[in-house]
């Protein structure tokens, strides 16, 4: 089953994500001490929560348009796409909500893990094809 088309439509999401979550910040940041000013910690993950959406919905849209060009093999493309889908909501997520309470900075390696699975999917993909 090709998943290249479920990776390019989430990254598209990603990429509306991306402009409706700096849509909604753009309306606070210049405020000098909203969330706690331009370097605190909760400030700079929503600022990285927002990034993040748009850098993995490019990532998947890459992805998507790589496979289409050099296919791997079926296991390791269900590898390599859920893990980019998984990575690209997981991440601003754990963004978002570290930057609301601060424990759920140990969720990080969630998405991490499971960018870390897509990329070296495709690259093992394409080195033993």
């Amino acid at each position: 089953m090709n998943l290249a088309p479920i990776n390019l439509v989430a990254g598209w999401m990603g990429l509306l994500g991306g402009v409706a979550s700096g849509m909604v910040i753009g309306l606070c940041f210049h405020r000098d001490g909203w969330l706690g000013g331009y370097g605190s910690f909760r400030r700079r993950l929503v600022r990285l929560g927002h990034i993040a959406f748009l850098g993995l919905g490019f990532v998947n849209v890459l992805y998507a348009l790589s496979v289409a060009q050099r296919p791997i093999a079926a296991t390791l493309e269900h590898i390599a796409s859920g893990g980019f889908m998984l990575g690209a909501v997981t991440m601003p997520l754990c963004c978002f909500l570290a930057a609301w309470r601060t424990p759920f900075r140990h969720l990080f390696p969630v998405p991490v893990a499971s960018i870390l699975a897509g990329v070296l999917s495709v690259l093992i993909g394409w080195v033993w094809a």
